[in-house]
């Protein structure tokens, strides 16, 4: 082992990682201990050594480790690792440790103990998806599809005829880079998502009555069951489809009584009130027509009646939903999606809906049947929000009269400042725009804090958490 201290620890980590992953508890009882020491010495919480919790849960606990999984993971070049192993005080050393802490933890998440249970439930499996989108971003795909800092060092990379010239496994010594591609990963994560839906057979589930009867409707299932839909067929895609609708009815249900509370518009009296008797203000009429009571005769003589103005001043709304597709995403997706249709029921308000990974698809001739709508998505894939901003301009007609909602995690793929300036442009132009990070019941969800603090300066604010708060925003533009 090196003699550098920060080496021997970072040493320790990766054969605690590799004692973990192929099931060597009791060997590696040493290196678990060992591991411990060094997270308390990083002052960070001993639940990042734990296989079992998921990232989401583990930032929810700890938000000030945000950062540390949701930044790229960059390796060093060969100076920088060495001049860090000259200092053991260098606070790079430390750096260098906590980066190997962390990614050791994506690691294990993505390969670890939890994917390799003889039955996988639902619960397991959205996790995995969750955890397997923190170690995409935490390894930075670069356009030319070669992961971020990939051939880092002396030389290693990649030649012309894609064979490695060094890079992971090659003996070019510490801190050289790694030449996986992003293709080669996405098909490895690929494969074992194949074999998690595999291990669930919930295929085979689904085409059972009987036990298909027995799954409950839950936000995970019906991830899973949009992820493997084009592999369904026959009864196994009828019950699918049901357990889908079920779901998207139960939360229909939720979401439409908040709609429901939405305050009225303001009266419009320029507009002359229906004379019908159920608009008839008895006690404005009695009280109008008190001069003509006769005592004698102990009746009122009613010469005018007077009616409730029911009128509405309310402005047509057209309101643009731009959601994002990505596997990331499904959560809000669905909710947002149901949010649509119920928002296209309300009278003067005009919905399109648009769905966008890299490319963008309009399903507004959808936007009144959300189980339509899922089922015409595809999960997964990148974020380009320019590109479906560009796509949802073009649907603007009067700018003040407008509501563009955008639901994104907001780790866009194409240049930062310029989305940014695009987004400026549209706001200025009198458009109501309305950013979303996440609209679900609970639980922690990661948004580009670029873009967080960009957009909160620019007076729009990403929304996350409950689905009032976008109902909120959207009543104040509707009721106007």
């Amino acid at each position: 082992m090196d003699a550098n201290p920060i080496a021997q620890r970072r040493q320790v980590l990766y054969w605690r990682l590799l004692a973990s992953m192929f099931g060597l508890t009791e060997q590696g009882a040493n290196f678990e201990g060992m591991s411990v020491e060094i997270v308390d010495e990083l002052g960070l919480p001993r639940l990042i050594l734990d296989p079992n919790i998921g990232i989401d849960d583990l930032l929810h606990r700890y938000p000030e480790l945000e950062a540390d999984f949701t930044t790229p993971i960059l390796p060093e070049s060969s100076e920088e690792a060495i001049d860090s192993e000259q200092d053991e005080e260098n606070p790079k050393s430390e750096d260098t440790l906590r980066r190997a802490l962390v990614f050791s933890k994506l690691l294990l998440n993505a390969f670890g103990p939890n994917t390799q249970t003889r039955v996988v439930t639902a619960q397991q499996f959205a996790q995995w998806c969750k955890d397997r989108s923190y170690l995409e971003k935490a390894l930075g795909f670069s356009k030319s599809g070669q992961l971020a800092g990939a051939g880092a060092g002396n030389g290693s990379g990649v030649d012309g005829d894609g064979s490695a010239s060094g890079g992971m496994g090659a003996s070019s010594g510490t801190g050289q880079g790694f030449t996986i591609s992003e293709e080669q990963l996405r098909a490895t994560l690929k494969a074992m998502e194949g074999e998690l839906v595999d291990r669930m057979a919930l295929r085979e589930v689904l085409k059972d009555d009987q036990l298909a009867n027995q799954l409950t409707p839950s936000m995970a299932l019906v991830e899973q069951l949009l992820r493997d839909k084009a592999n369904l067929s026959g009864n196994a895609l009828k019950n699918a489809k049901r357990l889908i609708h079920e779901y998207i009815d139960e939360l229909a249900e939720v979401l439409r009584l908040q709609v429901a509370q939405t305050p009225s518009g303001k009266i419009d009296r320029s507009v002359p009130p229906k004379r019908v008797f159920r608009n008839l203000d008895l006690k404005r009429t009695i009280w109008k027509n008190l001069t003509n009571w006769n005592p004698d005769e102990q009746r009122l003589y009613v010469d005018r009646l007077y009616y409730h103005h029911t009128a509405k001043k309310k402005t047509p709304t057209r309101m643009i939903v731009v959601v994002d597709q990505s596997g990331s995403m499904v959560d809000a997706m669905v909710q947002c999606t149901i949010l649509a249709s119920i928002f296209a029921g309300i009278p003067n308000v005009d919905v399109h809906l648009l769905a966008f990974d890299t490319r963008v698809l309009d399903l507004t001739p959808w936007v009144h049947d959300p189980f339509e709508v899922l089922l015409r998505t595809q999960l997964g894939g990148g974020t380009y929000i320019y590109q479906a901003l560009v796509e949802a301009s073009q649907r603007i007609l009067e700018p003040r009269n407008t509501a563009l909602v955008l639901i994104s995690d907001f780790y866009e793929g194409g240049s930062h400042q310029v989305l940014f300036d695009y987004i400026k442009s549209l706001k200025e132009s009198g458009l109501h725009f309305i950013p979303v990070g996440a609209v679900t019941s609970s639980g922690y969800f990661s948004v580009d804090q670029w873009f967080r603090t960009k957009l909160k300066e620019l007076g729009t604010p990403i929304l996350t958490g409950s689905p009032k708060k976008l109902i909120q925003e959207l009543k104040k533009i509707i009721v106007t």
